[in-house]
């Protein structure tokens, strides 16, 4: 994937507004999911845009770093935790060069994995294993292929085969993603 493209349509979806994933909250699957227990510990939140989740997530305690490849979503996503008086961490980065030190007991994917063509896929699931404690659990909320969506869709098969090798799933299941469309 060449991420020059990617951030310059990233940071117009940004700084125009237009942007669909973006409600000004947390996903309400995000905050189920911490409220029944399945975040842990040090949370990486890859593709975070505007920060909702990482602002979220550091205002229960927890310790978060927030990822996103558009400068212009890390500005948004930094205002917006300065406005909450919550103090989110954030960095302008590349989802397929997260390092090599395991540091993350939990990663959330809150609509990145879905953009990726199969060999970014298998890059990027490479990278999040490089990443991610023994132990540690990865959410990937990615649009599905059986319903109307706003952006690029996979299927259940696809999530599967992304994480067959080395990893144990615990859980898939349909949720609803909200958008501003």
């Amino acid at each position: 994937m060449d991420s020059t493209p990617t951030r310059a349509r990233f940071d117009e979806a940004y700084t125009s507004g237009s942007a669909p994933w973006v409600i000004d909250q947390p996903q309400p699957v995000v905050v189920e999911l911490e409220r029944d227990g399945w975040i842990r510990g040090a949370v990486l939140d890859v593709g975070c845009g505007t920060g909702e989740h990482t602002i979220h997530l550091t205002a229960l305690g927890y310790d978060v770093l927030g990822v996103d490849v558009s400068p212009a979503g890390i500005d948004q996503a930094r205002a917006g935790a300065a406005e909450r008086g919550v103090p989110a961490r954030f960095e302008v980065g590349d989802a397929f060069a997260l390092g090599d030190e395991a540091r993350y007991d939990t990663v959330l994917d809150s609509a990145l994995f879905h953009i990726f063509d199969e060999q970014d896929r298998a890059r990027y699931v490479r990278g999040l294993r490089r990443v991610v404690r023994p132990g540690g659990i990865v959410h990937v909320l990615a649009l599905s292929d059986t319903g109307p969506g706003f952006g690029p869709e996979v299927s259940e098969t696809t999530i599967l085969g992304a994480f067959l090798d080395g990893w144990r799933l615990q859980r898939l299941e349909m949720t609803t993603y909200r958008g501003a469309v």
